[in-house]
C-alpha cells in the first residue's frame, strides 16, 4: 500500500470506502453500506470527533481509487481479505 496523497480527492457518488470495509467500531460488516453514508454516498460524520479512527486514517489515494469506483470496491475488498484475522 503507497502512502495516501492528500491532495487526491474522493470520487462523488463512489463510497467504496464506507461499503467494501468492514469497519468493527461500527458492528459494520465488509460488504454492506456504513449507516454513516447518506444518499449522495458521502459520510455524514466526515471531520467530526465522533468518526472512527480506522475511517479517519484511510486517505483517498490513486493507487486504492483506480479510475473508477468498482477498482475501489475491488481493491478494498482484497484489502479486507487479506487484513482478516484469522
Amino acid at each position: 500500500m503507497s502512502v495516501p496523497s492528500s491532495s487526491f480527492a474522493c470520487r462523488p457518488a463512489c463510497g467504496a470506502c464506507c461499503i467494501a470495509p468492514s469497519i468493527s467500531s461500527l458492528n459494520k460488516p465488509a460488504g454492506e453500506p456504513c449507516r454513516h453514508l447518506d444518499e449522495a454516498l458521502r459520510c455524514r460524520i466526515f471531520g467530526r470527533p465522533e468518526r472512527p479512527k480506522c475511517c479517519a486514517g484511510l486517505q483517498a489515494s490513486a493507487e486504492m481509487c483506480g479510475e473508477t469506483r468498482e477498482h475501489a470496491m475491488r481493491w478494498l475488498a482484497h484489502l479486507e481479505v487479506l487484513t482478516h484475522p484469522g
